[in-house]
């Protein structure tokens, strides 16, 4: 059941001098991005007091509510795609290390990157398309005695290698965009399906590819079994129906991961919000479903709300967002951050998402390198590599309002939302000894999320998506904060 944050509405009520203190509350630290890049996520210098009593005009109120506790947090990121790896490997050591640290680092103004989506082969952001096993025309190799990783030992796993230096702990989530052709009924790396024949063998490709990754010191935490598995318009991709990845999973993949003794997770699906009845048919047959720890979603089509769907149908299985391109025009004077964050941070994990992966780590100014014939030419990266020269984009600041401060394990916990209800003490017009109580839905807060971290710091995460400035108040702990956001801004909050 649904609980809701009600707001309490009342200047002038009664507190308890000097419980901020006691409560162990200080000041807040606040880090800002203003739409007209004045402040790109910078931390501001005037911190920000709790008091015992609400103070100047304060607006909506958004009520934190450490009772209600929803998902644990895996992290945010990027996919490290080939291409991404790739322009990376191409600058000096130098410049990479400076690069890489102010990505994965916490410390100043990195973002603290937590998450990172990788390929199994090639994307259509890669130079050129790949599997780990291609063979001659008319080949087989069905024991998968040619599988190598090949070009991803020359770009992705030594990046790889230097992101897990500076962070050991991050999350990896890999995802196929094919399998390689000779398993496929159009020989094509483009669009065709898996012939049914090559389901075990391709269920070992997977297994192979979690070995000879955790060979090289990288442990796969999760995968999906296809990219966008109702799109054939990528080069390369592959189509995939529902009932396919059921009986591929509770056939094939589910058992060879049992048997290998990985505890590499399968999340479903990989595709947009409109189809939710893709994962619902695969975890309402139960011999699948065993094996399936969550869904995954993009955001190219449908609605947010699909995963909160999913959470109600199955609250047992973990929601994941895997995907979503958020670019903005280069050299544009104006950074439309708060929308973003509104969609990609808060909408997000308000429907029970435990991450937040955007597309991609990087591009060059010409959003190269990408497949023929289904790349993606307009795939801005989080930043625009040029040889050494970075410059960070939307995407870069969108994450790190979140990834620096909301650390893995983190919990979200309740936080005032736009509809809930609000109460009012008022005065009876006729007697004024009397008190009146009011409520109503709370239509004036502005789009947040709140968290509490494994070290006990507690981050919300706010949204101005209006046209106009907005003072609103801060409550927790019968404690309140006075907080003010220029239209277009995006604030994290941490206490």
């Amino acid at each position: 059941m649904r609980k809701l944050v009600i707001t309490f509405v009342l200047v002038g009520l009664i507190g308890f001098s000097g419980l901020a203190q006691q409560s162990g509350l200080y000041p807040m630290e606040a880090w800002v991005t203003e739409p007209d890049r004045s402040q790109l996520f910078q931390q501001q210098t005037e911190k920000i007091s709790f008091s015992d009593r609400p103070t100047g005009r304060g607006g909506a109120t958004i009520v934190i509510d450490e009772s209600l506790q929803m998902q644990e947090i895996d992290g945010f990121g990027f996919a490290l795609t080939g291409g991404s790896a790739e322009l990376m490997m191409l600058m000096t050591p130098a410049a990479r290390t400076a690069l890489l640290k102010d990505l994965f680092e916490t410390d100043g103004s990195c973002a603290g990157v937590s998450y990172v989506r990788l390929t199994i082969g090639a994307s259509d952001l890669n130079s050129y398309v790949f599997s780990y096993n291609d063979l001659k025309t008319g080949e087989t190799d069905l024991s998968l005695a040619k599988f190598d990783l090949v070009q991803d030992k020359n770009d992705v796993v030594p990046v790889m290698k230097e992101i897990l230096a500076i962070n050991p702990d991050i999350k990896i989530l890999a995802s196929p965009w094919s399998a390689p052709i000779w398993m496929k009924t159009n020989d094509k790396v483009k669009a065709g399906s898996l012939k049914p024949e090559y389901y075990d063998v391709y269920a070992r490709y997977f297994i192979k590819y979690i070995q000879a990754m955790k060979e090289h010191g990288i442990t796969i935490d999760a995968l999906t079994i296809q990219n966008e598995p109702l799109n054939a318009n990528n080069t390369p991709s592959m189509r995939m129906s529902a009932q396919e990845q059921a009986i591929f999973i509770k056939e094939h993949l589910g058992p060879q991961l049992q048997k290998a003794g990985l505890k590499t997770k399968i999340v479903l699906f990989d595709h947009n919000l409109d189809r939710p009845d893709y994962p619902l048919t695969i975890l309402s047959d139960p011999d699948a479903a065993k094996y399936v720890d969550g869904s995954g979603f993009h955001h190219y089509g449908g609605d947010m709300s699909a995963m909160t769907v999913m959470h109600t149908a199955y609250p047992d299985k973990h929601l994941y967002f895997t995907e979503q391109m958020v670019v903005e025009r280069p050299g544009s004077p104006r950074i439309e951050i708060a929308a973003q964050v509104k969609r990609m941070i808060i909408d997000v994990t308000r429907n029970w998402s435990r991450n937040v992966i955007l597309w991609n780590f990087a591009a060059d100014p010409l959003n190269d390198p990408h497949t023929d014939d289904g790349g993606c030419s307009m795939c801005q990266g989080a930043v625009t590599i040029d040889n050494d020269k970075v410059t960070k984009n939307l995407a870069y600041y969108v994450i790190a309002h979140a990834s620096k401060f909301i650390r893995p394990g983190s919990v979200r916990i309740g936080s005032t939302n736009p509809g809930d209800m609000s109460v009012a003490l008022t005065t009876d017009e006729e007697r004024r000894e009397i008190v009146r109580v009011a409520t109503f839905p709370n239509q004036n807060v502005l789009p947040n999320v709140a968290f509490r971290t494994p070290e006990g710091k507690y981050v919300l995460v706010v949204a101005n998506n209006s046209w106009n400035a907005a003072s609103f108040r801060i409550q927790f702990r019968s404690q309140y904060a006075t907080v003010r956001l220029n239209p277009g801004a995006v604030g994290t909050y941490i206490w």
